[in-house]
């Protein structure tokens, strides 16, 4: 039989995945930073609850089979397993609630450079009962900006948009009734000619003058401030609209609150996730000098996460960054900044096989410090012990000989500056700590 893995899934070697798991960490501490509190959810759900919200593609993407007389799929995001999670536990859960969740989503889509069809999601949500307010939309702007920052990634910029502009301007057009399609259209408008996305306007039935009056509405650029200051001199009454206007306006002011640097957010008034899911604040994430990769964290706010499930409303804004895609992009650019601590700090080598003992005693010590460490138990010289050491990147080792044995003391070198230290075990415990 040929070793083989299944297209789509991504496999590492050992100093890849430490990074791999340092960023993982790195997300993960910088989340419970915020206040989120961890959540698992079950990799396999009935059919049923993983359908309930999708559609389209989505749903043709789904991996189902029946175990029994189950129908079981495999989640293809972490959204739709947390509406059932409140939906079922609310009564239990303590209210706004912030949870984030680090796990893999399966999707059945053709694979393609930046596309897996099994791979991490890194998701932040905050919930509320009723109402939410519309600050935590903001916070979620500063948790993007502080894990990037902490990720050491290029230059970045968070662009974000409140659908409810584009609603009540669609409102005030009396074109609402085609809201949901024109949104869809707005979101590929970067992927697309003009041309292209007013043909494609026109075949939706909508008159010339109204489209291109669209199409400058979504073009305005500027500061964020002359772009609210032109959205204000629209003077549009209709109330969807200065809803979304007041909402885009705090989460501005309140970003700048949290320390988050003007250069680091911009509005954009063609950013509408095409998802009818959402329908306020939206975010998508993109790096300033790879637009390429296209958007690297993306999210909104949405208004009833769990209508699915019950009649209780449950307003919520969340963010998804797609670490496994982040990686490989940014690991075949070379442009990964972070590294991943080796798993040992200490290697222990003997220059002969009578000293294996001595080397499993002061594993032990080491171990009950805290302090990760390893011996090196193959029978081959003592140059190919070290040739081991520098190949694993060890920071610390740690020589056992005939002295060493002799006279109760260890060897210890640093491997980065090269000094070498006689040392007993406690001592070394104590240094390396």
């Amino acid at each position: 039989m040929t070793a083989r893995t299944l297209q789509g899934f991504m496999e590492l070697l050992p100093e890849e995945q430490i990074v791999m798991e340092r960023m993982k960490s790195v997300i993960a501490h910088t989340y419970e930073l915020f206040g989120f509190a961890p959540l698992d959810t079950p990799i396999l759900e009935l059919a049923e609850v993983l359908l309930s919200k999708s559609g389209g593609d989505t749903e043709k993407q789904i991996y189902e089979f029946k175990k029994g007389d189950t129908d079981l799929a495999m989640r293809f995001d972490l959204t739709v397993p947390l509406a059932k999670y409140v939906a079922l536990y609310n009564n239990s859960l303590t209210f706004p609630f912030k949870r984030y969740q680090i796990g893999k989503v399966y999707r059945g889509e053709r694979p393609q450079k930046g596309r897996f069809r099994e791979f991490y999601q890194c998701d932040i949500d905050i919930i509320d009962r009723d109402e939410l307010n519309i600050v935590y939309d903001a916070e979620v702007l500063a948790v993007i900006y502080t894990v990037f920052n902490k990720l050491e990634l290029p230059a970045f910029k968070i662009y974000i948009n409140n659908r409810k502009l584009l609603s009540g301007f669609l409102e005030s057009l009396e074109i609402a009734d085609k809201t949901v399609d024109v949104l869809r259209l707005v979101d590929k408008i970067k992927k697309i000619p003009e041309a292209a996305f007013l043909g494609e306007l026109g075949e939706l039935g909508l008159p010339e003058d109204k489209n291109k009056k669209l199409l400058e509405f979504i073009k305005i650029n500027g500061s964020n401030s002359q772009i609210l200051a032109k959205l204000e001199d629209f003077d549009i009454q209709n109330e969807t609209y200065r809803t979304g206007l007041a909402e885009l306006q705090t989460v501005i002011s309140q970003a700048a609150s949290l320390g988050i640097p003007a250069g680091n957010v911009q509005i954009d008034l063609s950013i509408t996730r095409g998802l009818d899911y959402y329908t306020g604040t939206v975010y998508e994430t993109f790096f300033d000098e790879h637009p390429e990769f296209g958007s690297v964290c993306s999210g909104g706010r949405y208004d009833n996460l769990s209508s699915v499930f019950m009649d209780k409303k449950f307003p919520g804004v969340g963010i998804s960054i797609g670490l496994t895609r982040l990686y490989d992009q940014l690991h075949g650019s070379g442009l990964l900044k972070i590294k991943g601590p080796t798993p040992n700090k200490v290697l222990v080598v003997t220059q002969s096989s009578d000293y294996a003992d001595n080397a499993l005693k002061l594993l032990g010590v080491l171990r009950s410090r805290d302090i990760a460490a390893d011996v090196m138990l193959r029978d081959c010289k003592f140059k190919k012990k070290m040739e081991y050491a520098n190949k694993i990147k060890i920071p610390y080792l740690v020589i056992i000989g005939e002295d060493e044995a002799a006279n109760n003391y260890y060897t210890l070198k640093d491997m980065e500056s090269g000094e070498q230290f006689k040392v007993s075990a406690e001592e070394m415990a104590a240094k390396i700590k």
